[in-house]
């Protein structure tokens, strides 16, 4: 009997629009914390940097997706290139950054909407968008993908109206004024500051590389991918340059560095509280939020599933819904966490930063972790696989994964040494997952990537 699989239907602006929509959210919110660390200069040196990391990366990585097209992504390509616990780790580290990544957007989304209405408790607004994009993405991927697709559209046209609508409002003076970690000229502390704000210039970027995931979903991978890749890649450098701009350039930066909704307060300056514009941006950039948000949902659950389905994590988590073909019970599981680490400001403090701040942090960790696996891996596989089938090959090789892989080691280093407390429980749950690693061998052992099928509901 054939196993069931997952359902092939997405094309390439399909993928395009997952890649795009994983990540503009960031472009929304949460880098503006980089601007409270590292003033608006040194963060925009920040963000050329971690730009340069992303570009380099993302055309190194769509080696890796064209040639090992798997639902697991990361977790895959290093178990290939260094065995079955490097493999563990990328897919754990990737699990960590998808997981916990939809917490912060869905903290968002209730700041925007508290914006419209002051009474909602943006947190019960938080597990309200958790309810409703769960659900959509059990219905089935086409559908899931579909709707990505057309808020990631909304999503940008409505960035490239807020640059338009606050241009007027725009003054170079303002987006320089203190610029240095709170002061007119670089100093120590500023450049301590670019250093410090890492995470919040990989937000801007955050998640792209979750379109892998779609890869046993997405008709003729192997050309689909780098369309998408390279198309999304090119989208979102040009939108996050132009939102940090022409938001500090608006006003005092500094009343900005420290909220969920940036841009709505920017445009709020320009336009005045009562502005069309201004309800507009609320409305329309919400479907920015739902597009990360329920893009990283569809991602985490892939790799969940596909963990599960090699024996790394609770079986049950590979089994797809009989109808829709979806993995409803992995999309179930990561939301359960998600909702938790909502609340967790309730019982743990870390550092004195904003819960959404932490939040942010700890899914970066498991992102700059994967991303050194997964240039490792494009390295590796060269040497011991040169005859791999590659329809794509990594331009410049091997520079361009090299430069990604130090500015990502470069930016692991900075980031434990400004953030000891998250990394230490970013380490916690590594280990406990270790911990579950190595008790359960057994489960395991009669496994093979052949044998390695979902389950049926």
């Amino acid at each position: 009997m054939t196993a069931p699989q997952l359902k092939r239907g997405l094309k390439a602006i399909h993928l395009w629009g997952i890649a795009v929509g994983l990540v503009i959210s960031g472009e929304y919110f949460g880098w503006s914390y980089g601007w409270a660390t590292a003033g608006t200069l040194g963060f925009l040196i920040t963000t050329v940097l971690i730009a340069l990391m992303y570009t380099t990366f993302i055309f190194s990585y769509t080696e890796l997706t064209t040639a090992i097209p798997h639902a697991g992504g990361p977790f895959a390509y290093a178990r290939r290139a260094f065995g079955e616990k490097a493999g563990f780790l990328a897919g754990l580290a990737t699990l960590i950054e998808f997981v916990f990544a939809p917490p912060a957007i869905a903290l968002a989304i209730g700041a925007y909407m508290n914006v419209q209405f002051p009474a909602l408790d943006a947190k019960l607004v938080a597990v309200g968008a958790y309810v409703v994009f769960m659900a959509l993405n059990i219905l089935g991927v086409t559908i899931a993908a579909t709707f990505e697709l057309i808020v990631t559209v909304l999503a940008i046209v409505e960035l490239l109206v807020f640059m338009g609508v606050v241009s007027p409002g725009f003054s170079l003076v303002r987006f320089v004024q203190n610029g240095w970690a709170g002061s007119d000229t670089f100093s120590a502390q500023a450049f301590s500051g670019i250093f410090a704000a890492i995470p919040f210039a990989i937000w801007f970027f955050l998640a792209i590389e979750g379109a892998a995931m779609a890869a046993e979903e997405a008709e003729n991978p192997k050309k689909t991918i780098p369309r998408a890749y390279i198309g999304g890649i090119l989208t979102l450098l040009v939108l996050a340059f132009g939102v940090m701009v022409f938001a500090g350039g608006v006003t005092d930066w500094k009343t900005l560095s420290n909220i969920n909704d940036p841009l709505p307060q920017a445009m709020k300056v320009v336009v005045g509280e009562n502005s069309t514009w201004l309800h507009m941006l609320i409305w329309i950039g919400l479907f920015g939020l739902l597009a990360s948000f329920h893009g990283i949902i569809m991602g985490y659950s892939r790799q969940l599933f596909a963990l599960a389905r090699a024996g790394f994590m609770p079986r049950g988590l590979s089994r797809i819904h009989p109808s829709t073909r979806t993995p409803h019970w992995a999309i179930l599981a990561g939301g359960v966490v998600g909702i938790l680490a909502i609340y967790s400001d309730s019982f743990i403090k870390l550092g004195g930063l904003p819960l959404t701040a932490n939040i942010v942090t700890m899914s970066v960790f498991g992102a700059i972790t994967m991303y050194i696996l997964s240039m490792a891996s494009v390295l590796k596989l060269r040497q011991t696989e040169p005859h791999l089938e590659r329809p794509y090959r990594t331009p410049l090789y091997p520079i361009l994964p090299i430069v990604a892989l130090v500015l990502a080691v470069l930016s692991l280093c900075t980031m434990v040494y400004f953030n000891l407390l998250i990394f230490g429980l970013y380490l916690g749950l590594l280990l406990l997952g270790f911990v579950y690693y190595s008790v359960t061998h057994k489960q395991r052992a009669n496994l093979t990537d052949d044998l390695a099928v979902p389950l049926e509901a």
